[in-house]
């Protein structure tokens, strides 16, 4: 009998011609996989950091603004940045500026329309140029000026009018801006500077009433302006007008002399207001 050779049963190994028939179909799945894998990163990346990250940048809004038939425009934007999220309740950083060129270059008839005066028997005040320059975190008005002041009497039947003081003056006023207590308003401190007058009238407006008087008109005006300019309801969408409170203010140099006023401020806003304010946001660009 011839001894016979068994082989084991099983399956056979693939040979090196043969393997790359076994490798393709997990290479296929391999590279589909990876595929997937890569996908999904690239897609949800952005929505982590958006979650993260949100900001929302405002355009650019003129407000033009109509004082005693002075009319002026203020350029104010905004960026609101996503600065905690918690439990539906959104809590996000407001950064406001608005710039005030077209003031500067309109204050002389701003402050004239406001303070100009022609009494017979009483003041007389006149603008004659005016204006006003950053001061980080201030802003520095300067007011030349001519002033005088009558008294008028009847002597003999007769009303007779007498001139008791008068002059040129230069009036330096540095307002520095302010949040109210209910911080959804802005004030204007101010501090005044060395008075520059003719005889007599130096002493008139840097000790009496009529000092006062002229600087509270100045502050008002300068003031009036600029809360105009921030009013929140120009420059942000309705969606983030509800629960603003502003932080702190300053005045800074936006470029070659340029007055900006810059506004710090928190808003706090649900899911739902956060959405409407991506739509409203997306609809103000679209719309440029």
């Amino acid at each position: 009998m011839h001894p016979f050779k068994y082989e084991r049963i099983g399956r056979k190994q693939p040979t090196a011609r043969h393997s790359h028939l076994f490798m393709e179909p997990n290479m296929q799945k391999l590279k589909r996989y990876a595929a997937l894998f890569l996908v999904i990163v690239l897609f949800a990346a952005p929505l982590l950091a958006n979650d993260q990250t949100m900001t929302f940048k405002i355009p650019l809004v003129k407000i033009p603004l109509n004082i005693k038939d002075q009319k002026i425009i203020i350029a104010a934007s905004a960026l609101i940045t996503l600065r905690t999220k918690s439990q539906g309740l959104n809590i996000l950083n407001l950064q406001l500026s608005a710039d005030m060129s077209d003031l500067q270059q309109n204050l002389t008839e701003v402050l004239a329309a406001e303070l100009d005066k022609n009494d017979q028997c009483g003041d007389r005040i006149a603008i004659e140029h005016a204006t006003l320059i950053p001061a980080e975190p201030a802003a520095l008005a300067t007011v030349q000026l001519h002033y005088e002041r009558y008294a008028c009497a009847k002597v003999f039947g007769k009303q007779q009018t007498k001139r008791l003081v008068g002059g040129n003056a230069v009036m330096p006023l540095k307002l520095t801006p302010a949040v109210e207590q209910d911080n959804t308003q802005l004030r204007l401190i101010p501090e005044v500077g060395a008075i520059q007058a003719d005889g007599s009238l130096g002493e008139l407006l840097r000790s009496g009433t009529v000092g006062e008087m002229l600087q509270e008109k100045i502050r008002k005006a300068i003031l009036n302006a600029l809360q105009k300019g921030t009013d929140l309801s120009a420059t942000l969408p309705p969606a983030a007008q509800n629960n603003v409170t502003i932080q702190g203010a300053e005045f800074k140099d936006g470029g070659s002399g340029r007055l900006v006023v810059f506004l710090a401020g928190e808003i706090r806003a649900t899911n739902e207001q956060i959405q409407a304010l991506s739509k409203q946001v997306k609809e103000r660009w679209a719309a440029r």
